[in-house]
């Protein structure tokens, strides 16, 4: 537009424009707009000279109005007998000074960082949550802690308690640690902002085990789909009972489903393996052994095979929480074509 502005000067403004393809009805706007920012704006007469404006500004840096809004100052000054300009005037007085924000003193929330998290083998993430199971008796509930690893949806292990406290959460992770033989500098272990995972207590525990602490952004559950969507299976089983009567219930409970969730469930984030065959490497072993059944299905009635030899479907190679935008694009793995894991 800049330059059809120019050669409009020297030739007919229809042919330039309609050699170009623009509007008139733009043109002429854009030009109109172009003449405004030259011309300098006139002083109204009707505005406050230089000495009033100062006053003004002045007036809102003493007491009683330095912690007032300019429409509390106008109508304090009107019942006072005095009137010196209107509340959008002094609007205007503030923000020439830059002073037009909160003028109380209030607390700055810190810029909390998006977690960029990555696990290409077991025990390299782990993420926790608590969940909430209800009880037959009214206002009771029992807390159920979930210990799972990142890349395999493995349940490296799990808590049930009458209460939600940073003391089980210590528990549960030191024994997990331990019994999956966690070396310092291993693992990373990510959950929200609950009090329970925040404690200073539990960043001096991280720090003894070796263990680098990783946590959500404040009321951004995206941060940790992992466990919310394993909480979902959980309470959308069929055999799940809804109310436990007792905490010995729910033990009794959770010894029966979290086996079946490790072992049997074939999860649709990998490739429908089961959480303990990646976590255990068997991955390899069984997918050659679906792909020879296939194949053996594919020699024997190819023609039901319309798309050619059928393949297995693989899990990711890499799990990711918020991977950045330069890990979003697809990758080639063994010739095909896949997209990383994104939550």
């Amino acid at each position: 537009m800049r330059a059809a502005l120019e050669v409009v000067g020297k030739a007919g403004t229809a042919p330039v424009l309609a050699a170009l393809g623009l509007s008139r009805a733009t043109f002429y706007r854009r030009r109109r707009a172009a003449d405004r920012e030259r011309r300098p704006r006139p002083r109204p007469p009707r505005a406050l000279s230089e000495t009033e404006r100062a006053g003004v500004l002045d007036l809102l840096h003493r007491d009683p109005f330095v912690d007032q809004a300019p429409a509390q100052v106008v109508a304090t000054l009107l019942e006072q007998g005095r009137y010196l300009c209107s509340t959008r005037t002094m609007y205007r007085i503030l923000s020439s000074a830059q002073e037009v924000r909160e003028r109380r003193d209030q607390r700055r929330h810190p810029v909390y960082t998006k977690p960029e998290l990555v696990a290409s083998a077991p025990n390299e993430v782990w993420t926790w949550d608590i969940t909430l199971l209800r009880t037959t008796e009214k206002w009771r509930y029992l807390y159920l802690y979930v210990l799972l690893d990142l890349f395999s949806r493995y349940v490296v292990g799990w808590l049930l308690a009458e209460s939600a406290t940073a003391a089980w959460g210590r528990r549960l992770i030191r024994e997990c640690a331990e019994r999956e033989e966690i070396v310092p500098g291993q693992l990373t272990v990510h959950a929200d902002r609950g009090t329970q995972m925040v404690a200073l207590t539990r960043t001096q525990f991280y720090a003894k085990l070796g263990i680098v602490s990783s946590h959500s952004r404040p009321q951004v559950s995206n941060d940790n789909p992992f466990s919310e969507s394993q909480f979902k299976t959980t309470k959308y089983h069929p055999r799940f009972p809804g109310k436990f009567t007792h905490l010995e219930h729910g033990l009794e409970w959770g010894r029966e489903f979290f086996p079946w969730y490790n072992h049997e469930h074939h999860h649709s984030g990998l490739g429908y393996l089961t959480p303990a065959q990646v976590h255990t490497g068997r991955t390899e072993e069984i997918l050659r052994a679906r792909e020879q059944t296939l194949l053996r299905a594919w020699q024997a009635h190819p023609e039901r095979f319309v798309n050619g030899p059928p393949r297995v479907q693989r899990p990711p190679r890499q799990v990711w929480i918020n991977p950045p935008k330069d890990e979003t694009a697809s990758v080639t793995i063994n010739g095909e074509e896949t997209l990383p894991n994104r939550h």
